[in-house]
């Protein structure tokens, strides 16, 4: 179980026994790690300070991609390391990731030309190992504007047209979390580590104050991983090292607009005027455009839009479609993340280098900085075979990951999900609910909707003041997810604050209530929920302040 009934056992056992591996870090490439050694079995435990995937996990432009742009940094390695995971990451969990046709219009004046686009996205391709059905096309000026009719068509060559995955990133990171859990890793949101434990100047362990209960506990393990991105530098201060590494943190900013005032229904990937590259991706009835890219020295806990952020998007989106009239009021909520890269000198924050890097410090402490969500995988896989190998983990096996279906996903892949979804979906009309929205709920909890269904068919409906659907949902975040707090539910169980705020603001209330009811929370507690939900949709609605 991954539910907070479980909190005061999973404290005691995380206080009770020596690990193999501690990570410090619940977003994307932490549960990567705790699933691949896991897996593997070896013991693991892993804490988050905040919520699973509160940091940058939740905060991206949601996109399992191979990074087409790197091509132009000339960091071919890069493109076929994480070009070739995209379809790994899509197979093993086809509920969270699917296709998605992007355009890339070229333009007279434009940085890339026909030729030199034809020629990228072949190499693409190439190093990727696209499959043939999914391989790029070249579309001319016409196909172009008929699949997106208001793109600016002065100087309109045609187009560069190739796959890459949507995803959402916050619940990609919980299905990796739940899989881990599976193989036995325990997983602790809510659990900041405050100081570290020494054996003749070794790092033996980690002590660690549960934000919930406040109850502290001391977490023993061989090797401990700080995974925390942009806290790296704040944990390897704890262990007394100096950042050799120069840590800087960039900001990356999305808006969100409503499908009536931007009627977007082919993703887009094209150039800014000071040569960025920006997508703008349709989904939920909504379209999202992102993303900025500036350095950024402010606390990364909670980092949100700005006026000139919104003016830069806004801008952009004016450039590429001249004659749709969005405006800020127009801007319905904004989200804002946080990405920690190995600074080089010279460069601006587009151009710094996405790949990851690790070391060792003296104590022992294992640190990864950088890295991409698509490359969550391969990259913990990496890790786990150099900390097998450093501590020499004879009872450890070799990776698995890449066959291995994430929790949802068993049994499921491209070619029968589509089936399944039709299946099940019916099942949902006998629950009180649509076809619609049982398809929802399939697509979006894969065969963990069994457990979604199950909460339908036995509550009780007289008394539901919010929508049966959303009912369930909060009952398996809560029960097989650790959702504390009304945040956790509305930003990364559902992702409802980004794409469907109405929602949040008409069932708050509600929501607060019932896990009040559920999770004890004192009147205190109460207050400090809502203030803090009252404060993230206040930032996602209002960036101009």
């Amino acid at each position: 179980m991954f539910s907070f009934k479980e909190r005061p056992n999973i404290l005691n056992t995380l206080n009770s026994y020596t690990f193999d591996v501690l990570v410090i870090g619940g977003g994307i490439t932490g549960a990567g790690i705790a699933l691949d050694a896991a897996s593997r079995g070896l013991s693991v435990a892993l804490v988050e300070m905040q919520d699973f995937a509160a940091g940058t996990s939740s905060r991206s432009t949601k996109l399992i991609h191979g990074g087409l742009r790197y091509l132009k940094q000339l960091e071919v390695g890069l493109v076929a390391e994480v070009g070739r995971e995209r379809e790994i990451v899509y197979e093993n969990a086809v509920h969270v990731t699917q296709p998605e046709w992007m355009m890339l219009p070229l333009y007279e004046e434009g940085t890339l030309g026909r030729m030199t686009t034809r020629a990228a996205l072949m190499l693409y391709d190439r190093l990727a190992g696209v499959k043939k059905e999914e391989r790029r096309r070249m579309l001319s000026k016409q196909e172009t504007l008929e699949k997106v009719p208001f793109l600016k068509e002065e100087g309109l060559l045609g187009a560069g047209y190739y796959v890459e995955y949507k995803t959402d990133d916050a619940r990609l990171t919980l299905e990796v979390l739940k899989k881990a859990v599976e193989y036995r890793a325990v997983c602790l949101n809510y659990a900041r580590v405050t100081d570290f434990v020494y054996q003749k100047k070794k790092l033996i362990g980690a002590s660690v104050r549960d934000e919930i209960s406040g109850e502290h506990i001391t977490i023993h393990a061989h090797q401990i991983i700080n995974a925390t991105g942009p806290w790296v530098d704040e944990v390897l201060k704890m262990d007394k090292q100096l950042n050799s590494k120069n840590i800087r943190h960039t900001k990356g900013v999305h808006v969100v607009i409503d499908e009536t005032k931007l009627p977007l229904k082919q993703a887009v990937y094209f150039d800014t005027e000071d040569g960025r590259m920006v997508f703008a991706i349709p989904r939920d009835h909504k379209t999202y455009v992102g993303t900025t890219d500036t350095f950024y020295d402010e606390d990364p806990i909670q980092p949100t839009a700005s006026k000139e952020d919104v003016d830069y998007l806004l801008n952009a989106i004016h450039a590429i479609f001249p004659n749709v009239n969005v405006t800020a009021s127009d801007v319905e909520s904004t989200w804002a993340g946080v990405r920690p890269l190995i600074y080089e000198e010279g460069k601006d924050p587009s151009e710094i280098s996405r790949k990851d890097e690790l070391w060792v410090a003296p104590s022992g402490l294992l640190t990864i900085a950088g890295g991409k969500l698509t490359g969550y995988r391969q990259m913990a896989e990496t890790i786990v075979d150099k900390v097998v190998k450093r501590n020499k983990f004879k009872h450890a096996t070799k990776c698995i990951t890449k066959e291995l279906s994430l929790s949802g996903a068993r049994g499921l892949n491209s070619v029968n999900f589509g089936d399944y979804v039709a299946n099940k979906s019916r099942a949902g009309i006998d629950m009180g609910i649509s076809y619609h929205e049982a398809q929802r709920l399939v697509r979006k909890y894969g065969t963990n909707v069994d457990i979604v269904f199950q909460y339908l068919k036995t509550m009780d409906r007289s008394e539901q003041a919010i929508p049966l659907a959303l009912y369930a949902e909060l009952l398996y975040a809560i029960y097989y997810e650790m959702a504390m707090t009304p945040c956790d539910f509305f930003i990364r169980r559902t992702g409802a604050l980004y794409f469907d705020i109405e929602l949040v603001e008409q069932y708050k209330a509600q929501i607060l209530e019932i896990m009040g009811n559920i999770l004890g929370y004192s009147e205190s507690e109460k207050i400090f929920y809502r203030m803090q939900l009252e404060q993230f949709i206040d930032e996602a609605k209002n960036p101009m302040k």
